[in-house]
């Protein structure tokens, strides 16, 4: 598929509406991966704080005046152990069905990467279940390195 024109812009309060959409979607499929996810309504973040706070950039791809896509960067403490203080974490990735496949998560995170680069952020991480495949290529494609697994006992 090739890329539509997409533009990429820092999130305004008036993308709440399909943001909190997204952030539904992003629950729904992550379901699957995590029983430990509450039944129900849930929320993840507070996107309309995320995109008033300075210290955080909050960015959509549109296409043809349709939000598409979205992410974030926030500044995260370090451990005390690692050689960096801060380093960026990205979150709320997430693209329309109808638009995926077509480079616009790059678009997104290479964004993110310029503002966390811009900030003085150097380390950036994100998190992926083990058993998403889709999305931990995507995040191999644009650079990302698995790390570190997290396991749980139950």
């Amino acid at each position: 598929m090739t890329l539509p024109k997409v533009n990429i812009r820092t999130a305004t309060l008036d993308d709440l509406p399909v943001l909190l959409n997204f952030e539904q979607e992003i629950i729904k499929a992550e379901r699957p991966f995590d029983v430990t996810i509450k039944e129900g309504p849930v929320s993840y973040y507070d996107i309309g704080e995320m995109i008033q706070d300075s210290k955080a950039h909050v960015v959509v791809a549109e296409s043809k005046d349709k939000v598409v896509a979205s992410g974030y960067a926030i500044p995260k403490k370090a451990r005390h152990y690692l050689d960096h203080e801060f380093y960026a974490y990205l979150g709320f990735m997430y693209t329309d069905e109808d638009f995926r496949g077509m480079g616009i998560n790059a678009l997104i995170v290479e964004e993110l990467k310029n503002w966390s680069n811009t900030n003085g952020l150097k380390e950036i991480r994100l998190t992926v279940y083990n058993e998403n495949l889709a999305a931990i290529k995507a995040y191999e494609k644009v650079g990302f390195k698995k790390h570190i697994i997290e396991m749980r006992l139950v």
